[in-house]
């Protein structure tokens, strides 16, 4: 018998748990989490980088899950006070399968939590080999945040590659922390993207702030109107949800280059 009364921390971790069927277990829940929609009825316990402890505590779980080191001091005091903790720390597309796989384990659900994964990269691989897939890989620029300005983490240049396009930054790849991705204006307009995708995390991406920076002007994406957004909900949460946001850049690269 797995856990009975779980805390998901995150959006990841919540939709990865009702996926398995753990769903309802779930006790409590991220304010970000969106998905599925009737975990938005749970009680919301955390934030991200935030977390009401007394009141997860006060759910007496049994197991608690969480994404990312910057929810480490969260798991310390809920491990201080004798609770089961999980996180995951993933990074890459291969890191997100291993931990879909991983939490459904946790929640007592392996076979679902396999299954999932596995369903995860089947589904990556069939967007990468798409029929109609594009011949040229255009220079892409993606845009994590705004003020500094943050390139796109791990396993989102990934995505970009595996969904016909050219990280124009893929030196910062392997680049963890988003202090170390941030990139200058200026280096932006010398490697010149044909394409602008920002998911400005937990806002929305202005389009026209981007496209009126000064110096941009001559961008080739800026001068053929070539930016976009994609939710970061649908790109920016390291789970299941990813799915979505690859398919959204498979069409934009597929509309820019006139495939598909």
């Amino acid at each position: 018998m797995g856990p009975q009364r779980i805390v998901c921390l995150t959006a990841e971790t919540t939709e990865i748990a009702f996926a398995a069927g753990a769903g309802d277990r779930v006790v409590g829940v991220s304010g970000y989490a969106v998905r599925p929609p009737e975990a938005r009825k749970k009680p919301k316990v955390a934030a991200f980088q935030t977390a009401h402890v007394e009141r997860i505590l006060a759910a007496e779980p049994d197991l608690v899950l969480g994404f990312s080191d910057l929810q480490a001091d969260i798991a310390r005091e809920l491990i201080r006070a004798g609770v089961a903790v999980l996180i995951t720390n993933q990074r890459t597309l291969r890191e997100t399968a291993e931990a879909i796989a991983l939490v459904g384990a946790a929640c007592g659900e392996p076979e679902a939590g396999r299954k999932l994964a596995e369903e995860f990269e089947a589904e990556l691989e069939a967007i990468r080999q798409r029929p109609g897939r594009p011949a040229h890989r255009p220079r892409v620029y993606f845009e994590e945040w705004d003020d500094p300005l943050i390139s796109g983490i791990a396993w989102v240049s990934e995505l970009i590659e595996l969904c016909g396009g050219e990280d124009i930054f893929p030196e910062l790849r392997s680049c963890r922390s988003a202090r170390d991705r941030v990139v200058e204006p200026e280096e932006v307009v010398r490697r010149d993207p044909e394409v602008i995708v920002a998911s400005w995390c937990g806002k929305k991406a202005r389009l026209e702030r981007i496209a009126a920076r000064p110096g941009w002007e001559g961008v080739s994406a800026v001068r053929a109107g070539r930016l976009f957004e994609i939710k970061s909900p649908d790109i920016l949460a390291p789970g299941p949800s990813l799915l979505h946001g690859a398919r959204q850049l498979a069409a934009i690269l597929d509309s820019v280059t006139g495939a598909g």
